[in-house]
């Protein structure tokens, strides 16, 4: 090129001599023609030898632009081909028209022009889409082992392949080497080992020791014994999913193997994963363990980032047989009452008499140390009207019940706001008071979900107990030395626990039976509760109706749904659910209704071979392993396909009956 250019350059020089030349030829023709003559043919002959100089070279210049447009062009494309990443232009109908070598390379053909786009990548089903938006994204795909992340550019069909698969290997490491912490705890040591000496419990916590080693061996989990009842897990997040996968079968394992015993052995198990740091892990593995005691014990809590997962629960809470923690308790709250300047009790929405007779209990003590008690309530239902009724008959009682807003206007700072028989802010009466209250006691028998009130100060939560009443006749007898309640308030309580035991049938321990004792001492009316729990014609026969629909699930599920445009009163839905319970062969029982306040009531019951709890907590309810319900909006037909659709999940990740 630059010998090129100089002849250019010498090509101008010479026009320019021409020129010169020219004029030269005509100023001696002036003078002398001959002489004018001869220039002007020497001047014709250099001209004509300028041109066919010029000629040559354009030819010379012409052949070098085009061998290096070649030059360009070859070389540009063995760079396009040959570059560490791949490239796909696609037409209009998402088939391939062109790519470059790196791509032959990524789906081990030649080539894959002509080739349907979605069928290389049917991971890019949503192509279209991305198409109609315009919009650049990103993908990740795995082709033959390999990851590779996509940019797809729609503008101009065109899509950039690159392969990540060593950051996708390391990402997936990290991901699976991540720490996570865990705490086991044997549930009932105490009552599994009572009436053994020292050597027959050491051999028992050998045993238990022994099976917990060999499970934390098959799952790489460094295990170490903090206590006799306590052990410390150090896992990562693979083995922890291989434990989730396999549902915690450690559960079943050691409540078989300590069948022969009175009383069977459970664990519990709490497992943090998702923080970064160790100490937010030990509190979230404590947290986790707190829920799964919490919920009865005898099952797993798995908290990992915002997820919180359960497995097990497929037995009873035992019973804790000492009273430590009810005096404990008893005597915290007397100092909270005296603290404050009045006490308002609230119980769940549609209260039951379990909600009135604890709260009606918690009053008497607020007034054996003189603090100004009220019980917050909203209207009456089926469920408590004949014991208002009977309420209303005695002035000084029935004025200690508020409504809502009363009880809004009567808070202060120095309130004291105690819930009983939920824990649940969103399922008491007015939620406002909760979120309002700076002090909070819960009292409740159920067993823990999700949602709790955690700011509270003082939470005694017995899922063992068999209600609410009978938690809060405990701490009667514990927060004043000398306890008297009238006639009247202790038949509530006992109404409540006999609701909550359906007479004593289910739910009770040893317990259950003192405080009922202790009620009875204290002037319980046992016929009065009788005649509270009455059941009206009219009712029976309208649960005849709804039983008339019932059908099998499963072989061993009582579903009822009722007739639409048919609002049920949710204390009878129970009701149904409860009968239906008594049938043959019937293992556990739903019964779907519309409700009076619009809301499409469950009502779930069981005999224990069934964890009705886990069920209705999926439909965003709760309760207890044989005694649940859940209240949704929408249809019956609705609430039925998703019921139906929980326990088909179920069935199908642990099976109904185990």
């Amino acid at each position: 090129m630059p010998k090129l250019l100089q002849k250019r350059w010498h090509g101008y020089q010479t026009v320019w001599a021409f020129m010169l030349q020219l004029l030269l030829v005509i100023f001696i023709s002036i003078y002398n023609w001959v002489l004018g003559l001869v220039g002007l043919c020497l001047v014709c002959g250099l001209s004509y030898t300028m041109l066919q100089s010029e000629r040559r070279f354009r030819k010379e210049l012409m052949r070098y632009v085009t061998d290096l447009t070649y030059r360009v062009k070859r070389v540009e494309g063995e760079a396009i081909s040959r570059l560490p990443f791949g490239i796909i232009l696609y037409s209009e109908d998402r088939t391939i028209e062109w790519h470059n070598r790196f791509i032959s390379g990524v789906f081990g053909r030649d080539t894959v022009v002509n080739q349907p786009l979605l069928e290389l990548l049917p991971q890019l089903q949503k192509l279209k889409k991305k198409e109609q938006d315009r919009a650049t994204s990103t993908a990740e795909v795995m082709v033959d082992g390999r990851y590779y992340q996509l940019t797809i550019e729609p503008d101009e069909r065109l899509i950039y392949f690159q392969d990540i698969t060593e950051l996708a290997v390391l990402r997936e490491r990290y991901d699976n080497e991540r720490l996570a912490l865990g705490i086991v705890m044997l549930d009932n040591l105490d009552e599994a080992s009572q009436g053994m000496d020292d050597q027959q419990r050491s051999a028992l916590i050998a045993r238990m020791t022994t099976m917990l080693t060999d499970w934390a061996k098959q799952y790489r989990v460094y295990l170490r014994r903090l206590s006799s009842e306590r052990y410390l897990m150090m896992l990562d997040h693979k083995a922890l999913l291989e434990m989730e996968q396999s549902r915690f079968v450690i559960l079943d394992e050691v409540r078989e193997m300590t069948a022969d015993l009175k009383v069977p052995m459970t664990l519990s198990i709490g497992i943090a994963f998702g923080t970064e740091h160790i100490s937010e892990l030990g509190e979230l593995a404590q947290s986790s363990l707190d829920m799964a005691l919490g919920r009865g014990g005898d099952q797993a809590a798995v908290k990992a980032g915002q997820r919180l997962s359960f497995y097990g629960g497929k037995t009873n809470a035992v019973e804790k047989r000492t009273r430590v923690r009810a005096r404990v308790i008893a005597h915290a709250l007397r100092d909270l009452m005296q603290e404050s300047d009045r006490v308002l009790i609230m119980g769940h929405r549609m209260p039951d008499l379990d909600v009135i007779g604890a709260s009606i209990g918690v009053m008497k003590a607020a007034d054996m140390y003189k603090v100004e008690a009220h019980i917050v309530l909203e209207g009456s239902n089926p469920g408590i009207e004949r014991m208002m009724e009977r309420i209303s008959k005695e002035e000084a009682l029935s004025r200690r019940f508020i409504t809502p807003e009363q009880a809004l206007d009567l808070m202060t700072e120095h309130t004291l706001l105690v819930v009983v028989d939920t824990h649940k802010g969103s399922m008491t009466i007015e939620p406002k008071i909760v979120e309002q209250a700076r002090r909070v006691v819960v009292v409740d028998h159920h067993r823990r979900g999700e949602e709790f009130i955690n700011d509270a100060v003082l939470v005694y939560l017995e899922p063992y107990a068999s209600s609410a009443c009978e938690l809060v006749t405990e701490l009667l007898q514990y927060i004043h030395e000398k306890v008297q309640i009238s006639p009247l308030e202790a038949t509530s309580l006992l109404a409540g626990i006999t609701v909550d035991t359906k007479h004593f049938a289910l739910h009770t321990g040893s317990r259950t039976f003192e405080a009922a004792g202790f009620l009875r001492r204290n002037g319980a009316d046992t016929v009065m509760v009788q005649r509270i729990l009455k059941e009206d014609l009219q009712e029976y026969i309208e649960k005849a109706e709804i039983i008339k629909h019932a059908r099998m699930i499963y072989g061993h599920i009582a579903l009822a749904v009722t007739e639409p445009n048919r609002k049920i009163p949710q204390v009878l839905i129970a009701q149904v659910a409860d009968t239906l319970l008594n049938m043959t062969n019937v293992l556990a029982s739903f019964v779907i209704s519309e409700r009076p306040d619009g809301l499409i009531g469950i009502s779930a019951r069981s005999l224990g071979g069934m964890n009705v709890q886990v069920v209705m907590e999926r439909l965003g309810g709760g309760g207890h392993l044989t005694n649940a319900a859940a209240q949704l909006e929408g249809t019956q037909a609705e609430a039925e396909k998703r019921l139906l659709s929980v326990l088909e999940e179920i069935e199908k990740e642990e099976g109904l009956f185990e």
